[in-house]
């Protein structure tokens, strides 16, 4: 059961919806919601659908949909608020005692009623549409959240921010996120880049394309996702479109903080770059596949195995 929700979480972003919403978004986003006038305790942000969303005052009883909706709570200040997680909801540890309203691709709807929420945040597309029309359709507010590139973090974390009163907190948080990105990206411009595969799972075989934000995080990096031009997310591939396009480097996550033990079934095909150098490597799933401030350890570890592999390519010239 584990593995099938890890991978669901991952692949469900194939819902995602089309760049249009995305732009409309961040131009009204970006650099940090509005807080409505003086007069009023109202305020309204711009979510990722483009979607204008008002409260009266600011939330003070808040349901999160997926799990990384319930990490960007806390680091924007507001877990005290947090009333209903979903399931894997691990992380921070006090969000395992908070009730759980379901998981995230079904949502107990009856408990979200007797938790009185005023703002549900939902996460686009992990959570069903159906799921959440049904809850708009109850009265409650939905922020839809669907950060799939890295800056997008940080507007998840600002706009909780501003919905639950605690921008104080939210926003130095998002700022210092920011700039951590960027010190990364500096870094690596004058860096070669690696050509690099990224293993979602290994039956059946998937990857990501250049939409996610884990091809965000690993050109980041100064790599080179070698299924970036895919047209679907997170495409089912073989084995000899892999052989074709020999990647340097084959990264994979799993399921735990382990490094999975069918990552070494590579080396069945020695012919590959990657085989042949020894880049095989992990990543911690927790560290790259959660939309949160966490994801600079998973950017860490990839730069870094990144540039073993820069390193091995010049021993070998």
């Amino acid at each position: 059961m584990k593995k099938l929700i890890i991978i669901g979480l991952v692949l469900s972003l194939a819902a995602c919806k089309p760049e249009t919403s995305r732009q409309a978004a961040n131009a009204n986003g970006s650099n940090g919601p509005q807080v409505a006038t003086e007069q009023s305790n109202s305020v309204q942000v711009t979510d990722f659908k483009g979607s204008k969303l008002t409260l009266k005052q600011p939330a003070k009883r808040v349901i999160a949909l997926a799990p990384h909706i319930v990490e960007n709570v806390y680091t924007a200040g507001a877990g005290d608020q947090l009333v209903g997680v979903v399931t894997y909801s691990d992380y921070p540890e006090a969000a395992l005692s908070l009730p759980i309203v379901g998981g995230y691709a079904k949502i107990n709807l009856e408990r979200i009623l007797e938790l009185k929420p005023d703002l549900i945040i939902a996460w686009e597309s992990g959570n069903s549409d159906a799921g959440v029309a049904r809850i708009q359709e109850l009265g409650f507010p939905v922020y839809i959240d669907q950060p799939d590139k890295l800056e997008d973090v940080a507007k998840s974390i600002r706009d909780i921010g501003v919905l639950t009163g605690t921008s104080s907190i939210a926003e130095p948080a998002a700022v210092k996120y920011i700039e951590q990105v960027e010190h990364v990206r500096r870094k690596q411009l004058s860096l070669q880049p690696v050509s690099t595969f990224y293993q979602v799972w290994n039956q059946p075989l998937r990857t990501i394309n250049g939409k996610h934000i884990i091809s965000d995080a690993i050109e980041l990096c100064g790599g080179a996702n070698i299924y970036a031009d895919e047209s679907v997310i997170a495409p089912t591939i073989n084995i000899e479109s892999i052989l074709e396009r020999d990647p340097e480097v084959i990264l994979a996550s799993g399921m735990s903080d382990a490094r999975p033990e069918w990552l070494d079934e590579w080396k069945d095909w020695p012919s590959l770059s990657a085989v042949e150098d020894g880049n095989l490597y992990f990543v911690n799933p927790d560290h790259i596949q959660r939309h949160t401030v966490r994801i600079l350890k998973g950017i860490e570890v990839i730069c870094d195995q990144l540039q073993q592999a820069r390193d091995k390519r010049t021993v070998k010239q």
